[in-house]
């Protein structure tokens, strides 16, 4: 017998999505990472249990009992999208029991679970095995509290896997996701095997991404465009890896198309797992693994515009118009940070200190880097150092050189061409960009996503900016705005505006020759 002593509702809350829809995606991954290919999953109404079973290689008994404890896990980073056994831990939030069956060889062993506290989660060994399992592989089954739980619901699971795993399903991105499952991806609900639903979109382009000069793509993805608009869930650029999507839509990715409503898409990348945060629900930004991340991202940001652009759906005149009048702010940034980031140190994390030109991402040691082709502008190593002790790294354009570019590259780096160091020295450069926004419903003047300021133009105060031809300064006030809550407290909010509007001052003030020779 074994008892599990943690509050599992702090567990709820680091997931956003509904706990029916979590549980499933979480025990899904768990399956795939265990090597299966053959997932089934059964509803029944009647005993009101769901049950999953796949082929994976199954738990021994020090694994199984092991698996009862909230924080362990044999996983290494970047080779899988599961944590711990997440799905059957929040499972006993809305069941009153969960049994696990495992076989491995011959050996066949089962556990029953149940929440008796809030503190409290009791789980002992079953005699006799429910014997749920083939040949190996691993076996759940959740006894529902509600008997019109969703997860009772045929079209709710199927739906969720289409949504969360449409990469498995897709015969496009098979290439990409052989060489990590080494087989097709089975899933089967109540005796029906899961097939992709082809659509027959008014448009559809393929894009492909490919990282350090390499031969075969690092992402791959479609993007379509319909005459009327997608459902909610269907439109923006969905990214994904190991086949689970991460994120949906266009704030991640930092491109509004002009009929945003109209597009959507998605692209595989698999080299993105290492990335992902403790709950596999997001990406980290900061240190080496967000390097690699905001890496990607800039490498698909392109390849969408372009993409975009031939579609005719890139900025509308009107927002060519805004961004000629964010350029000169953006280029005064380039002062503003470095000059502050002294004084406010969580700025380092938006100023990039590099030798070359914009296709240049450093990477580990100096000149150790690797250069991006088609259609990037930042290089990545996903075999680096991917410790999470670095400072946050910009996504547009790429991050700042660290403590870590004066270490001696890693063996995995020095096996990797080297970028070009041809080329003047040229000095440090932002990593803010500026984009506007209509949001009516928001007080706000501007937002900070990821490293990209959002000025919402619906704010009264925009408008009369334009009117009053203000709009730099407008912009510049944004700008602090949305920086103060990431750089410093609330209470010195105000210090920050100031100095940054001092410090854009200066900036503007500088004379065009002084400029020209610094360039």
């Amino acid at each position: 017998m074994g008892q599990t002593r943690v509050d599992l509702r702090h567990l709820r809350d680091a997931y956003p999505g509904s706990i029916e829809e979590t549980i499933l995606t979480e025990v899904i991954a768990n399956s795939l990472d265990s090597g299966a290919g053959s997932i089934r999953i059964r509803a029944d109404t009647a005993a009101a249990t769901l049950t999953v079973v796949d082929d994976g290689s199954g738990m021994r008994r020090r694994e199984l009992a092991r698996y009862h404890d909230l924080a362990t896990s044999t996983k290494t980073r970047g080779k899988g999208i599961g944590f711990a056994g997440v799905g059957v831990k929040l499972g006993l939030l809305i069941g009153h029991e969960v049994v696990t069956e495992s076989r491995t060889g011959a050996t066949r062993l089962a556990t029953t679970w149940s929440l008796t506290g809030r503190h409290k989660a009791p789980w002992h060994w079953l005699p006799a095995p429910p014997r749920l399992v083939g040949e190996r592989g691993t076996a759940i089954r959740l006894h529902l509290r509600d008997p019109l739980s969703l997860l009772l619901d045929v079209g709710f699971v199927e739906s969720a896997i289409r949504r969360h795993y449409e990469p498995l399903l897709d015969p496009a991105l098979a290439a990409i996701l052989v060489p990590l499952y080494r087989h097709d991806i089975a899933f089967e609900v109540n005796g029906q095997r899961l097939v992709h639903e082809s659509e027959l979109a008014a448009e559809r382009a393929d894009l492909l991404v490919r990282l350090s000069r390499r031969r075969k793509p690092s992402a791959v993805g479609w993007l379509v465009r319909e005459s009327a608009p997608l459902p909610e869930d269907r439109r923006g650029l969905a990214v994904s890896t190991y086949g689970k999507v991460i994120k949906r839509g266009w704030d991640w990715l930092g491109v509004s198309p002009a009929q945003a409503d109209r597009i959507g898409g998605l692209i595989e990348a698999p080299g993105l797992a290492e990335c992902l945060t403790l709950n596999k629900g997001d990406f980290i930004r900061t240190g080496s693994r967000g390097s690699i991340y905001l890496a990607y991202r800039r490498a698909i940001q392109e390849a969408v515009v372009r993409q975009l652009t031939e579609w005719g759906d890139a900025q509308d005149p009107d927002e060519r118009a805004q961004r000629r009048a964010a350029r000169p702010v953006e280029r005064d940034l380039e002062d503003v940070l470095v000059n502050l980031a002294d004084e406010f140190p969580m700025l380092a994390s938006l100023v990039e200190k590099r030798l070359g030109g914009q296709r240049r991402l450093p990477m580990g040691a100096p000149g150790g880097g690797v250069q991006a082709s088609i259609p990037a502008t930042a290089s990545v190593s996903p075999d680096q150092d991917t410790r999470d002790d670095q400072p946050m790294a910009p996504a547009v354009p790429p991050p700042p050189a660290t403590d870590e570019e004066s270490k001696p590259p890693s063996p995995q780096a020095a096996e990797l061409p080297a970028a070009s160091r041809q080329g003047p020295r040229r000095p440090a450069r932002y990593g803010l960009v500026i984009h506007y926004e209509s949001r009516p419903d928001e007080p706000g003047l501007a937002r900070l996503v990821d490293t990209v300021v959002w000025v919402n133009e619906a704010h009264p105060a925009y408008a009369r900016a334009v009117a009053s031809r203000s709009e730099g300064y407008h912009l510049a006030l944004c700008v602090a705005m949305a920086l103060a809550p990431l750089v410093t407290d609330p209470g010195a909010y105000p210090a920050f505006v100031t100095e940054f509007l001092r410090r854009w001052g200066r900036a503007v003030r500088k004379t065009p020759g002084a400029r020209t020779r610094r360039r």
